[in-house]
């Protein structure tokens, strides 16, 4: 059985707390730079979002991150991951200024934190990558919004936390999932395939994932139609072109922490969709991170996705799905009230095909 040998091993991994390798090592990042630490590193700080919560799953443990983006503390904060890891409600979140759309490092507190590694962008210019390189600072460059590159960011920070082993698990899960979704979406007829609206931006002005994003790689994964495809990445929109892609489905981004259905359902244009008709809006969910975007818990993503476009063709038991890959993810095994937590059923629960996610069972 997949899952049981595959949760044993990285319950190993997470518990055994085996000592890091104490020789020199060199890897390569995302922008094909070589990367050498003199030994393991001890104290690592993240500046991309996602990359501090992938860091805590590749590792098991927060000790050895000491300073993330603000943004990143915030979804620690919102979602579950604080809880599970407290340590992680401590870390310095102040290592990124306002410049540079918000991540120019603030070489001041990076000094005083005096970490092995800096994880950074590496595909939005060298003005916040150059400020590392001129303190002295050892810098490992991610690339984002691509499911080849979340695998690869996985590899980089199995890398700085001298646990490849434990990337190739976490990679391995999400080839079994594809797999399982890929074999099912084959029998979704061209008739039936949904089309799917992913806002990125709902709550100040709208905004709609195109062609090309990581949301339309998810709808299109679990056999939907992105009905902004015209768009190319993440492109600003009006309710007018919404209401004439009549989306059958709108999903609500997870950064707007404010932001539910409601906003759909009570606005003069959008409300007059198919999508909003039939009670058809979801706001993504939270738990280690958001579901969005790329990150370590993407599979479940994935399965929410499918369960909810087409609840005939998927028989995914997701709640039973969290509790394994928190166990495999975090050690954690999630409560009840955990779980309705991440999936938001008090926003969603009324929505159409939710109640699915109310309770386990076996479908």
């Amino acid at each position: 059985m997949f899952w049981a040998g595959f949760i044993g091993v990285a319950a190993l991994l997470i518990d055994c707390a085996t000592p890091l390798r104490a020789q020199a090592s060199c890897f390569d990042d995302l922008s094909a730079r070589r990367v050498c630490l003199e030994r393991p590193a001890e104290r690592v700080v993240t500046i991309p979002m996602p990359s501090a919560s992938t860091f805590i799953a590749v590792d098991g443990a927060a000790q050895r991150l000491v300073g993330m983006h603000p943004a990143s503390k915030r979804a620690i904060d919102e979602g579950l991951l604080g809880r599970i890891f407290p340590r992680a409600r401590a870390i310095d979140a102040s290592i990124a200024g306002a410049g540079s759309d918000g991540f120019m490092p603030n070489v001041e507190t990076l000094a005083r934190l005096d970490p092995d590694i800096v994880v950074q962008w590496g595909d939005r210019g060298d003005d916040i990558v150059g400020p590392l390189r001129n303190a002295g600072l050892t810098a490992a460059l991610l690339r984002y919004g691509t499911e080849p590159f979340a695998r690869g960011n996985l590899t980089l920070m199995g890398d700085i936390a001298g646990k490849p082993e434990r990337a190739k698990e976490l990679i391995a899960w999400r080839d079994a999932t594809i797999a399982d979704i890929e074999k099912a979406a084959r029998d979704i007829r061209d008739g039936r395939r949904l089309k799917v609206v992913f806002l990125q931006r709902a709550a100040s002005g709208l905004a709609a994932a195109g062609a090309n994003s990581y949301n339309d790689f998810c709808i299109r994964l679990v056999g939907g139609v992105n009905a902004a495809a015209e768009l190319v990445g993440a492109g600003a929109v009006n309710a007018e072109q919404i209401a004439q892609w009549d989306p059958d489905v709108i999903l609500l981004n997870s950064f707007e922490e404010q932001l539910a259905p409601a906003r759909i359902y009570d606005d003069a244009i959008l409300s007059a969709t198919r999508a909003a008709r039939e009670r058809r809006v979801y706001k993504m969910p939270i738990g280690g991170y958001r579901w969005d975007p790329p990150s370590q818990e993407s599979p479940l993503t994935w399965m929410w996705l499918a369960d909810l476009l087409y609840p005939g063709a998927f028989h995914f038991d997701l709640r039973a799905e969290i509790a394994r890959a928190y166990r495999l993810l975090y050690g954690f095994s999630p409560s009840g009230s955990d779980m309705d937590e991440i999936l938001r059923i008090r926003t969603n629960g009324d929505a159409r095909h939710y109640e699915r996610f109310a309770t386990s069972a076996t479908r």
